[in-house]
């Protein structure tokens, strides 16, 4: 044990004392979920507890962005980020503590919210690792940021933080640390180099028919048809296109056209998602889709050019090599054999813009929120796929003890790697 390895012993100590507060701030939290930047009762919790624990505390960044700053003496300077935001999803999780909030939508509808991406376990973590340094500041020196971040979800929270002037903010950091929630064995902690998470990117096309009567088809250009023809041919992109051996995903998530039975409407809408780990191949999957749309609109005749939007873009997290080799020695040696690691995930985020804006290193890994007892008996009975809720399942609930309990130790130990007392 080396004396970073000590340090968080040291830090630790305290985690059995807090475990009440911390699951009882985690259970607020996932019963009141706020979508993205709407998350105003989440962020008055995160800055009156940073203010607590004699953090400076900056509010309101980029809509309902928190920072809080611990200073510690001189030494290195490393900054710790959890996102807020919940999903529109209605929880069937039938917990005790499980959401029955709703909330208004764009167009003034009444829509459920849930914390179905355990984003409140990360801020019950980043502020029981917050909380801890604080209460043991002998046990280490340097500054610690702990950044609460809105709007993960929609892919801009970051750059809403960016734009609101967070770097005049803060002290440069010396590393930028991340981590999520997975569904994979509660306990467990996954690092891995280089690309983690994939490049994320949704797009809205539009296509145009001509309209008329559902008993005078001669006399309309369907659009509904010429949708599904390009739905069709956009399944030979990935099959046929992208390298064999390469990863990629193209989703048809959404496809709108008609109001009615016997009315041929005049446009169709489809929303598309797509994921890679690389720029050439999300290049050549955009200009694919282009060629495919408007080749089938030429086919169709139809009146007048397609529409495409590009929105929601997420950047690969691309994990720097020195500071996950950093982070995880350090979990072996805390974790022991819990500490893996994790395969490349085809999910995004867009914690790295922070870190590329700052031009620091970052590392992002995963914390194990499934029961493994329940997870063992699904692999034994092969229903893995069917019994075990991913995020952005309505019945997705984290195994509170462990996850939280591993989630703030994790943040701790990566922390100390760099801010632990020999650490300069």
């Amino acid at each position: 044990m080396n004396d970073a390895d000590t340090d968080a012993t040291t830090v630790l100590a305290g985690q059995a004392g807090i475990r009440d507060w911390q699951e009882n701030v985690y259970k607020t939290l996932h019963q009141h979920p706020e979508l993205g930047h709407q998350e105003v009762k989440t962020a008055a919790t995160v800055a009156d507890a940073l203010r607590d624990f004699d953090y400076d505390v900056h509010e309101k960044i980029g809509t309902t962005g928190v920072v809080g700053i611990l200073r510690n003496g001189d030494g290195p300077v490393v900054l710790m980020r959890a996102d807020m935001d919940a999903l529109a999803i209605k929880e069937t999780t039938g917990l005790p503590y499980a959401s029955t909030d709703h909330t208004t939508d764009a167009a003034g509808n009444q829509i459920p919210v849930m914390h179905a991406c355990g984003h409140d376990v990360h801020v019950a973590c980043l502020l029981g690792a917050g909380r801890l340094l604080s209460e043991r500041t002998d046990a280490w020196h340097g500054t610690y940021i702990a950044l609460f971040q809105p709007a993960e979800e929609v892919a801009d929270g970051a750059e809403a933080m960016l734009t609101a002037g967070l770097a005049d903010l803060i002290p440069r950091p010396d590393v930028a640390l991340a981590q999520h929630v997975l569904p994979f064995s509660a306990g467990r902690v996954g690092t891995r180099p280089g690309a983690f998470l994939s490049s994320g990117d949704s797009m809205r096309v539009t296509v145009w028919g001509r309209g008329s009567h559902g008993s005078m088809p001669h006399l309309a250009v369907d659009p509904v048809v010429l949708a599904s023809m390009i739905v069709v041919r956009l399944q030979a992109i990935v099959a046929r296109e992208v390298t064999p051996g390469e990863f990629a995903v193209l989703t048809v998530g959404r496809i709108q056209g008609g109001s009615k039975s016997n009315i041929i409407s005049d446009h169709a809408v489809l929303e598309l998602n797509i994921r890679t780990f690389n720029d050439v191949t999300r290049t050549m999957i955009v200009e694919a889709i282009h060629r495919i749309v408007e080749g089938e609109c030429a086919a169709s005749g139809s009146p007048k050019p397609p529409t495409f939007e590009l929105y929601d873009h997420y950047p690969v997290t691309d994990n720097d090599p020195d500071a996950t080799k950093t982070v995880t020695d350090a979990f072996r040696r805390h974790f022991g054999d819990r500490a893996f690691t994790i395969d490349r995930q085809s999910a995004s985020e867009d914690f790295s813009e922070i870190p590329d804006a700052l031009k620091v290193p970052y590392t992002y890994w995963g914390v194990g929120g499934i029961d493994p007892a329940e997870l063992a008996k699904a692999e034994t009975a092969g229903t893995v796929s069917s019994d075990i809720p991913a995020n952005h399942s309505s019945n997705f609930a984290p195994l509170i003890g462990p996850t939280i309990e591993t989630g703030t130790a994790a943040a701790v130990v990566a922390a100390l790697a760099w801010l632990g007392a020999d650490q300069t």
